[in-house]
């Protein structure tokens, strides 16, 4: 049975999993993305409450 042979198709899954773990995420981290995150003010914010109608 042919399809139990590994050796045609074992260098294409090699190759194909160097490529998803070396090359791909070096090109992936090298975007800039657009907006940068502010940071958070600290302060807090005032609530009143809140009087229901019913």
């Amino acid at each position: 049975m042919p399809q139990l042979n590994p050796d045609p198709w074992f260098m294409t899954l090699i190759f194909a999993w160097l490529i998803f773990l070396l090359i791909i995420p070096i090109k992936v981290l090298s975007h800039i993305s657009p907006n940068e995150p502010s940071p958070v003010n600290t302060e807090k914010h005032k609530t009143g409450s809140w009087d229901w109608l019913w």
